[in-house]
């Protein structure tokens, strides 16, 4: 197990906080000469810390030493462990891709080849701007030229006028995020103006819990409205059917690349569209999180590229664009 701190471009601001250097969590898994990693961030608003992970995976050390992943798969691992870690799904995180990137280098063939998908026609990672002056979120679109899509951080008195300034500098498509930072009202009118805009979505408007204002936005709504602070694990897929458009997805939330599958899965067969997103992972999650792409609609894998220095080398964003890692299971070198 190490951690890491992972220095970024610029603080991060988003409705409830601002970061400028992201703590994370590497678990390293190996077997037979081969080496497998898995990462989770901290967050303070889930209660995550690298304390509280190594904690909770020392507590499963035993099982996961004595596990073959020549002869256990990785789901059969999560299911193992999960029962020592279910009020950790960071740590269940770490490990489920560790063990996911392990088992497709001990068959020498990428996660995407064993799921059986293929890498052609996946969606483009959207950028993402953080909440700061209109200035300087301008010079920051303008630092990171050419993407087609940009997700756009709100939950300030200015939101509309920072979109109207954004739109000026270029003709890609907008995302807006708001990290649970309005209200019914403000979102259906905001919604109205940013449609015109040009703006695909808006991803999780209301604090977590008022899911009758979501149900309101649903029906009302010029614009999708996707869950993320709503939509965490499991079970929260089917009560996010008929209170949002679609659901993002984070790994770290739900437990890893196992449940992330089926959670995909069953979004898709309840008719919502499916997002996977990151919390400012290095390479070592964006590239766990790009062995999805072909189950995805929309993707926000732009965690390593906010950063002004990474860990790993593996899967990585050129304009949004993934160019995926020649190697096997997720693809993942760790520098250290």
């Amino acid at each position: 197990m190490h951690e890491f701190d992972l220095p970024l471009r610029h603080t991060f601001t988003i409705s409830r906080e601002s970061v400028s250097v992201q703590k994370t969590f590497i678990v390293e898994l190996e077997e037979a000469d081969q080496k497998g990693y898995g990462e989770a961030t901290t967050n303070r608003y889930y209660g995550a810390t690298t304390d509280s992970m190594r904690k909770s995976l020392e507590g499963v050390r035993t099982l996961i030493e004595s596990t073959s992943l020549t002869s256990t798969s990785p789901e059969e691992l999560w299911t193992q462990v999960h029962s020592s870690l279910t009020d950790d799904p960071f740590a269940q995180c770490a490990l489920d891709q560790a063990a996911n990137d392990l088992w497709g280098k001990l068959q020498g063939k990428s996660l995407m080849d064993l799921w059986q998908l293929s890498p052609k026609n996946v969606p483009a990672s959207c950028f993402t701007i953080g909440i700061d002056s209109i200035d300087n979120m301008v010079a920051k679109l303008d630092e990171m030229p050419g993407w087609p899509i940009y997700k756009i951080k709100l939950g300030t008195n200015e939101d509309v006028r920072i979109i109207r300034q954004l739109r000026k500098q270029t003709d890609a498509v907008f995302r807006v995020d708001a990290n649970c930072g309005w209200q019914v009202d403000e979102t259906l009118r905001n919604a109205e103006t940013l449609a015109e805009l040009g703006v695909e979505f808006i991803e999780q408007p209301l604090a977590a819990d008022n899911w009758s204002g979501h149900q309101t936005l649903f029906e009302q709504s010029k614009l999708p409205i996707l869950a993320d602070e709503s939509c965490i694990v499991e079970d929260d897929i089917e009560r996010c059917a008929g209170n949002f458009h679609g659901v993002n997805i984070k790994l770290v939330k739900c437990g890893g690349l196992t449940p992330a599958r089926r959670m995909i899965r069953e979004a898709k067969e309840l008719g919502m569209s499916v997002m996977v997103g990151c919390m400012t992972e290095s390479t070592v999650g964006i590239s766990a999180i790009a062995q999805l792409l072909p189950l995805l609609d929309y993707v926000d894998m732009d965690g390593a590229a906010l950063l002004s220095k990474d860990i790993a080398t593996g899967s990585h964003l050129e304009k949004g664009v993934c160019k995926f890692s020649s190697l096997a299971g997720s693809g993942i070198t760790l520098h250290r």
